[in-house]
C-alpha cells in the first residue's frame, strides 16, 4: 500500500497488451496500463465508534483514524459507526436533502489519503460509514446494508442496529453499529435488542443470508453496558489511579460475554482505557451535573470470527475461501475530542486472509498519459463468469475521489450487436471504448478509471493513476465547459438527488420508454454538499452536456414521484435519450442562448444527471418510510452542479424495453 497521503505512482506495464503475433489494433495505446493487482498479504481495518450526542463535528478528525502514522500502520479499510447524530424533525429533512455534515467530514479527511467511501446507511441517528482504498475496491463485493429499529418495541430507530455487509478479497465480512438501550437496569433489555437485530437483519443470497453467518464479524456501538455494584466513589479513584482491571469484572458486557448465547465467541481486546462515559462536554471531567452518572465503558468494538465447524457443505468442506486470522493492533479512546459527552473509540485489526482474489473481474487498460484526445481510448476484458450489464459504465475520477459518483464523466460499457460481430472477427480479447473530446477535462492533472457494475453496484475494475495534459480552450468555453480544466480546481456544487426510479441521459440511441444511465442502489432523496477542496469548476458526467449554463439557481423542491408515463422526447446535442418516470420539481436549461422552464412532465426534468443517485449504498430508512416507499435497487450518476448552473442539463428515457 502507498504510504499515507502519498500520492500513488503509475506502474508501467507491458508494452503492449495484444496477443502474441497479432499486431495492436489501429488507434489502440501503445503502452497500456492494466488494472493494478492488490497486495493485502495481512490487511488493516481500522473501526471507530463514536456517541456524538447531535453535536456539530469537529474541524479535524485525522488523529481519531490514526491516519498519518507511517506507511507501516496505513489501514486498507476504515468503518465508521456514529450514534446520535442530530435527527431531531428539522435536522432531518434538511440530511434528506443534503448529506449530513459528518459524513461530508469523513469524506473530506479521508479522499487525500486515497479512501473511497464503499458503503453508507442510515437509521435516524445511527450511521454507519465503511471506506476503503482506491485499488481494493474491484475486490469488494456483494455489498448490502440492512438496518433494525429496537426503540419504542420497533416503532423508532433512536436505538438499534445498521449494517453493512460485503465480500473482501472473497471473505464475508459483516460490520454492525449498534446503539442498545441506556441506563445500568436495562441489561437484559440489551440482550433482547441484540438479538433482535441479529434475528431480523437478512441478507440476500444463499451465502450469509445472517450476521452470524459471515466469516467475520465487527460488533460496535454505542452498547450502553455499565459497572455494576461499585459505588460512584470508588469507580473514579480506580480511574484516578489507573487500576482500571479493578473495574473490569464488574463490567456487564464483561459478565455477559461468559453468560449469554447469544454472544458466544465474541472477542474483546483488554479495556485499558478510562470509561468513556459520561463527560461534560468540552471538558475531560466526569459527569459533575446533579445526576452525577457514574463512569462507564458504553463505547464498545468487538469482533468474531466464523467457527470452521459452521457451516459445512457438502464433503463436511467450508464453502468458504478459508479460516481468517484476526489480531487487534490498537484499542482505545481518543480524550482529545470533547463535543460530546463520550469519548470516541477506535480499534486497528490485522487481518491474515487463509486466500484472496488476486484478479480484479474487470482489467481496464489505458495509456499512460493523455496528451491528446484522440488517446483517450479505453480497453477492458472481464474475467470469465463476470455478469456484464448494459447498464455498465466507466468513469473517469481525479485522484482522491470520494465515492463512486465523484467522476469527472463517464462512457457506457455496453457494445452494439454490431461491434461484438466485429470483435468476433478480429478475434479482439478486449473491448474498446473511447471518451469524446467534449468529455475530457482540460489542463493537467493525474486521474483514475474504474468499471461500475450495475449488478453489484460497486466498482469492478480501476487502474493506476495515469496523467491527461490537454490544453486549455480558449474560445468556446462555458461554465460546464470548465469542468476538469484543473486537477486542483472542483466545483462548489450541490448534487440533487432523484427519486428511485428515474434514469439519466443515455449516450445510445433514443428508444421510446427506455433509458440507460450508470447507477449505484438505495440513494434516492439527498444532496450532497462539495467538500471544502471541491471549489471551482462545474463537472460534467455526460460528454454531450457541455452547453453554456444561467448563472441563477433555482429552487428545488422535494421530489415526488409521478403516477403516470410520459413518452415525448428531447434531445440535447450528440445525444437523444427517452423519459421516465421522475420527480415533480421544476429544472432551468439553456437552449440555444435563451433561458427556459422545464416542468416535471417534461423528460428534462426527471433525466439530470446531477440529481442521481451518490453513495453506493445508502439506505435512508427513516425518509422511505415518510414516503412511503421502498429503497429502490438502482440508482443513478450525478454530476457536481456549479453555483451559476441549474439543476437539469438532458433528457431521461423512460424504462421499457430490455436494454
Amino acid at each position: 500500500c502507498p504510504p499515507s497521503g502519498g500520492r500513488c505512482s503509475p506502474r508501467r506495464s507491458p508494452a503492449t497488451t495484444s496477443r502474441p503475433g497479432r499486431a495492436p489494433r489501429p488507434g489502440l495505446p501503445a503502452c497500456p496500463k492494466p488494472s493494478p493487482a492488490s497486495s493485502l498479504p495481512a490487511g488493516r481495518i481500522t473501526v471507530v465508534t463514536w456517541n456524538v450526542g447531535t453535536a456539530m463535528p469537529p474541524n479535524d478528525v485525522t488523529s481519531l483514524l490514526h491516519l498519518n502514522t507511517g506507511e507501516t500502520n496505513d489501514a486498507d479499510m476504515i468503518a465508521i459507526g456514529l450514534q446520535e447524530v442530530n435527527s431531531k424533525i428539522n435536522k432531518r429533512l434538511k440530511d434528506a436533502l443534503f448529506t449530513d455534515q459528518w459524513s461530508e467530514l469523513f469524506m473530506d479527511v479521508l479522499s487525500p489519503f486515497h479512501f473511497v467511501l464503499v458503503s453508507t446507511v442510515r437509521m435516524q441517528g445511527v450511521i454507519l460509514l465503511v471506506f476503503a482504498k482506491y485499488y481494493h475496491l474491484p475486490f469488494l463485493q456483494d455489498i448490502q446494508t440492512d438496518c433494525t429499529r429496537t426503540g419504542l418495541g420497533g416503532y423508532w430507530g433512536n436505538k438499534g442496529g445498521v449494517s453493512v455487509r460485503l465480500s473482501i478479497f472473497g471473505h464475508m465480512v459483516c460490520f454492525l453499529n449498534c446503539h442498545l438501550p441506556a441506563h445500568l437496569e436495562k441489561a437484559e433489555q440489551r440482550k433482547e435488542d441484540f438479538a433482535t437485530i441479529l434475528h431480523m437483519q437478512q441478507f440476500e443470497g444463499r451465502v450469509a443470508s445472517g450476521i452470524l453467518d459471515h466469516d467475520l464479524v465487527f460488533w460496535f456501538g454505542d452498547l450502553n453496558f455499565r459497572i455494576e455494584s461499585l459505588d460512584i466513589r470508588f469507580v473514579k479513584y480506580a480511574i484516578d489511579s489507573n487500576i482500571l482491571s479493578q473495574l473490569w469484572e464488574k463490567d456487564q458486557l464483561n459478565i455477559a460475554k461468559s453468560t449469554w448465547p447469544v454472544l458466544s465467541g465474541f472477542q474483546e481486546g483488554p479495556l485499558n482505557f478510562p470509561p468513556t462515559f459520561k463527560f461534560d462536554v468540552g471538558t475531560n471531567k466526569y459527569d459533575s451535573s446533579a445526576k452525577k452518572r457514574k463512569p462507564a465503558w458504553t463505547d464498545r468494538i468487538l469482533w468474531k470470527i466464523k467457527s470452521p465447524s459452521v457451516g459445512l457443505g457438502a464433503g463436511r468442506r467450508r464453502p468458504s475461501r478459508g479460516i481468517l486470522s484476526v489480531s487487534q493492533l490498537c484499542y482505545c479512546s481518543h480524550m482529545e475530542y470533547t463535543v460530546s459527552d463520550h469519548k470516541p473509540v477506535a480499534a486497528i485489526f490485522a487481518v491474515q486472509f487463509a486466500s484472496k482474489a488476486d484478479k480484479a473481474p474487470v482489467e481496464i487498460y489505458v495509456a499512460d498519459e493523455w496528451s491528446r484526445p484522440e488517446q483517450a481510448v479505453v480497453r477492458y476484458k472481464m474475467a470469465a463468469g463476470f455478469h456484464r450489464s448494459s447498464w455498465d459504465w466507466i468513469g473517469l475520477y481525479r485522484v482522491g475521489f470520494r465515492h463512486p459518483k465523484d467522476y469527472v464523466s463517464y462512457v457506457w460499457a455496453r457494445s452494439d450487436d454490431g461491434e461484438r460481430c466485429l470483435e468476433k472477427q478480429l478475434s479482439v480479447s478486449a473491448l474498446q471504448v473511447m471518451f469524446s473530446e467534449e468529455a475530457l477535462p482540460k489542463g493537467k492533472g493525474e486521474y483514475i478509471l474504474g468499471y461500475y457494475s450495475n449488478t453489484s453496484s460497486s466498482i469492478a475494475g480501476v487502474t493506476e493513476p495515469f496523467q491527461i495534459s490537454l490544453p486549455r480552450s480558449e474560445e468556446g468555453s462555458s461554465p460546464t465547459d470548465s469542468s476538469g480544466s484543473s486537477s486542483e480546481e472542483e466545483d462548489d456544487s450541490t448534487l440533487v438527488l432523484l427519486a428511485p426510479k428515474s434514469r439519466s441521459p443515455s449516450p445510445g440511441k433514443m428508444k421510446r420508454h427506455r433509458s440507460r444511465s450508470p447507477s449505484l442502489a438505495k440513494f434516492q432523496g439527498l444532496i450532497l454538499r462539495p467538500s471544502s477542496r471541491d471549489r471551482g469548476t462545474s463537472r460534467s458526467p455526460s460528454p454531450q452536456s457541455r452547453q453554456g449554463l444561467p448563472r441563477d439557481i433555482p429552487t428545488i423542491h422535494l421530489p415526488q414521484e409521478e403516477p403516470g408515463r410520459h413518452g415525448a422526447k428531447a434531445k440535447e446535442p450528440g445525444q437523444a435519450a427517452d423519459s421516465q418516470e421522475g420527480s415533480s420539481f421544476y429544472q432551468t436549461v439553456q437552449e440555444q442562448g435563451s433561458t427556459r422552464r422545464i416542468s416535471a412532465e417534461n423528460p428534462l426534468a426527471r433525466a439530470d444527471p446531477r440529481n442521481l443517485g451518490l453513495l453506493p449504498a445508502l439506505r435512508l430508512e427513516m425518509i422511505d418510510q415518510a414516503m412511503g416507499r421502498e429503497s429502490a435497487d438502482q440508482g443513478y450518476p450525478c454530476r457536481r452542479m456549479s453555483p451559476t448552473s441549474p439543476p437539469g442539463c438532458s433528457t431521461s428515457p423512460k424504462e421499457g424495453s430490455s436494454p
